[in-house]
């Protein structure tokens, strides 16, 4: 799978039909993931693009932050180490601009895409408690399931709350606990309760199933969407 890495303009030959060919690429194999429902990493790497684009045109970002650096020196008195920029001159400016002006638009277009797929999946996901729900809910179980198919996706999740930059954000943390078997017998609930029996410092979890009417990936779609939904729910 291609990717493109953060300071792709900058790295190697600064050519601007090179970096095109590049970009292209990227966005030809973003493309192919996107057919097949997989939406991550990959519309996640586009905003992350995006955003250091935009950021570097509005001149929150000078053309040196997409240069590597090397080390210069190291301060051993101060115990800090020194880099130099590996910035050419002012020449490359020109080119890098024509890149970014070619990559922006290119970029927005693929995510206006990636973000017009995840509503559609978002909307085809149902989200419900799995039994009474505890007034605790920062950590407990997750129950995923798709449609016409009999596996049971457990997860154990937990609520984190993160501070960056003088502000507070909450993370969610999924772990597999296994895939399970559906079964006239073998329900949801009865499901809650072995997992209750295994993992004994949760004996009393909040616990919630999301079922998806169509058959996504797991892992590239259905698990990022799911941790949004979540975090929405247990911070409600």
């Amino acid at each position: 799978m291609k990717t493109l890495s953060k300071n792709w303009m900058t790295e190697g030959l600064i050519d601007f039909e090179y970096k095109k060919y590049q970009l292209l690429a990227y966005l030809q194999e973003t493309e192919k993931q996107f057919k097949a429902v997989r939406l991550y990493p990959h519309l996640g790497e586009l905003i992350e693009h995006h955003r250091n684009l935009n950021e570097f045109k509005s001149g929150k970002k000078s053309i040196s932050d997409f240069f590597p650096k090397a080390l210069s020196h190291v301060d051993l008195k101060q115990v800090k180490l020194h880099y130099k920029d590996l910035e050419k001159e002012d020449q490359v400016l020109q080119e890098v601009n024509q890149i970014a002006d070619f990559a922006l638009p290119s970029i927005e277009k693929k995510i206006v895409e990636g973000r017009n797929i995840y509503d559609y999946v978002e909307d085809q996901v149902e989200f419900e408690p799995v039994g009474i729900q505890p007034i605790y809910n920062r950590e407990g179980f997750v129950f995923l399931t798709r449609e016409k198919d009999s596996d049971v996706y457990a997860y154990r999740y937990k609520s984190s709350l993160l501070q960056l930059a003088g502000e507070k954000f909450r993370s969610i943390s999924l772990w597999l606990l296994g895939v399970f078997q559906k079964t006239l017998v073998k329900t949801l609930e009865m499901l809650k309760l072995e997992l209750i029996r295994e993992v004994k410092e949760l004996p009393n979890p909040a616990t919630w199933r999301i079922h998806s009417h169509q058959a996504f990936p797991i892992d590239e779609t259905l698990i990022p969407i799911s941790k949004r939904l979540l975090l929405q729910k247990v911070n409600s």
